[in-house]
Order: C-alpha cells, then structure tokens, then sequence
C-alpha cells in the first residue's frame, strides 16, 4: 500500500491559534473603530476588553502548574486573558466551590476550566458541576454533556475529543459510515468521543481495560483511537491494512515518551497515523481556546 500520511497535531493547533488570534483582533478593531466615532467621557469600553480564561489547580504537584502555566502561556500567544487560581493541596469543598462561584460571576472571565484530578478528599463531579454551563469551556458539566449526546451546538465539546475530531478531518477519514474503535471510556474522552463519532455516522465502539479480546475490536476497525497509556497495547497484528491509528497515550519507559501503539509494527500498516508526541496534546490546548473565543462571543454587546 502507499506510504503512511502522518498527521501530526501541533501544526495544526498553531492554525486553530493563529485563527483564534486573527477572530479576536479583528473584533477588537472592529470596536475600537465604532467607540471612536461615538465615544463619550461616560461610555463604557466593556466591548473592548479582551477574552479571559481561569485556570483552576488544587495540590502542589508540579504536574498539575506545569499544565497551567503552559495554558496561561497559550493565552498570551492569541489575546486571552489568564487568570490562573493556584490553591493549596488542603483546600476543603467549600473553599473549592467558592473559588468557582467568584470566577462565575466575574465578567472578566468567559470560560472556566478545573484542573483534573483534584486530590481525593475533594469531589470531582460537584466541583465541575459549579462550573456555571455558560463558562463551561472544558465541555464536562452534565449540561455541556447533553447537548454534545443530541448533536446541539449551544455547549462546548469536550477540548480532547474535539481535538481528535479535528485531526480525523483534517486527515481526510470520512467519519460517516466507518467503524471506529475507542480504547478509552472516561468522561474526559471516551464517553464524549463516541457521542461525537456517533453524530457524524461512525459506527463506534468502546473498549476498556476490562474487555476481552482486544484484537477482535481493533482487527476489523477503519479508525482506532486510543488513549489508556498502556505502552505496546496495539500491536501490527491487531490492525487490518489501511486503517487510520490516533495515539492519545502517554507513558515514560526508559526516559522516552511513548504512546499504546507499537509504531514500528503499526505504521507499516496505516493510511493515517498519529503519533503520541505532538499529536493530540497540542490540540487539547488549542480547543480550549477556540472554546473561550467562543464563550467570550456569546457575551460581547449583541452588534457584534
């Protein structure tokens, strides 16, 4: 067969970031032309003022600021506003929702996004449940959820897998029609994923660590993507010829990142190939921000 086409996601996060730039200079402009000609001393410049994103982290593992600090960094490179919220590892419930109702009633800020996980004395679901749906920019809230399940625009797409939707399109897979294997079942990826696979007329299937016979899914499915961490899971006789491999895991054997396909074996075998490093990552990010562009759209005075 033809050789392999790789697609990866960091040039493609930098265009969705490029655009993101691009839409909020030009509606900035677009304001700052109208206010001029009827600006008065008492005339509020609201409209102007630029998207913001709160990034929240509890604990004091370096993981978890390090994520901050590169998604600060990304707001910075498109106009965002960051407001990162760093709490300590000690933060009861209480303290946690109140962090979060503050930042729902700051105009300043447009979307909202808890850094998961939070340490275990802390409950997840109620903590991104506060999250207000208008601000919900990470797409995990119970509304943003059920509106992405019916095929409803109103919501945010969960980052990760409007990510890999991305990728697939750009990759030119056609989604309708194609049998396509999801090695992930969280609320994170997974779940979502397959609902958005689903609407775009995959026939889809979702397996975790607890099903058996891997292969038998992975070996008659025209797209595979995974994201277990699990080093070496998807071997070259576990795929058929043609297929198209996302890799969305992460691990570190020996020092060196690698993702759940053996590449080696796999690649070969591909017509379309992801690799873990560079490839979903990058567009996690860049999502997030298309998802504040969004938010912070929805709020601006209705002439825009």
């Amino acid at each position: 067969m033809a050789d392999v086409v790789l697609v990866k996601g960091t040039p493609v996060a930098q265009e969705i970031t490029e655009s993101v730039k691009r839409r909020i200079e030009a509606v900035l402009a677009a304001d700052s032309g109208a206010n001029a000609a009827t600006e008065t001393a008492s005339t509020s410049t609201h409209g102007r003022r630029h998207p913001g994103l709160a990034t929240i982290a509890v604990g004091d593992e370096d993981g978890a600021r390090t994520y901050v600090g590169m998604k600060t960094k990304a707001c910075a490179s498109c106009g965002i506003e960051a407001f990162p919220v760093l709490l300590p590892e000690a933060t009861t419930q209480q303290e946690l929702l109140q962090a979060i109702n503050t930042l729902n009633s700051d105009e300043r800020v447009d979307g909202i996004l808890l850094q998961l996980p939070l340490p275990r004395h802390l409950d997840e679901f109620a903590a991104v449940e506060a999250i207000s749906p208008k601000k919900d920019v990470d797409g995990l809230t119970t509304t943003s959820a059920g509106l992405m399940a019916v095929g409803r625009e109103d919501g945010f797409i969960t980052c990760t897998p409007a990510g890999i939707l991305v990728l697939l399109e750009k990759g030119g897979c056609t989604l309708k029609g194609a049998n396509a294997v999801i090695i992930n079942r969280s609320p994170l990826l997974g779940r979502p994923l397959s609902m958005l696979l689903l609407n775009k007329g995959a026939t889809v299937t979702v397996c975790h660590e607890e099903t058996p016979d891997l292969g038998l899914h992975t070996l008659t499915a025209d797209i595979i993507i995974t994201a277990v961490s699990k080093p070496g899971l998807i071997t070259g006789s576990m795929v058929k010829e043609g297929v198209v491999v996302i890799d969305g895991g992460y691990s570190r054997v020996n020092g060196k990142v690698c993702g759940d396909v053996s590449m080696e074996q796999v690649q070969p075998k591909a017509r379309r190939y992801t690799p873990a490093v560079g490839g979903v990552g990058p567009l996690t990010i860049a999502m997030l921000l298309q998802n504040t562009l969004k938010a912070w759209e929805r709020n601006l005075p209705q002439n825009h």
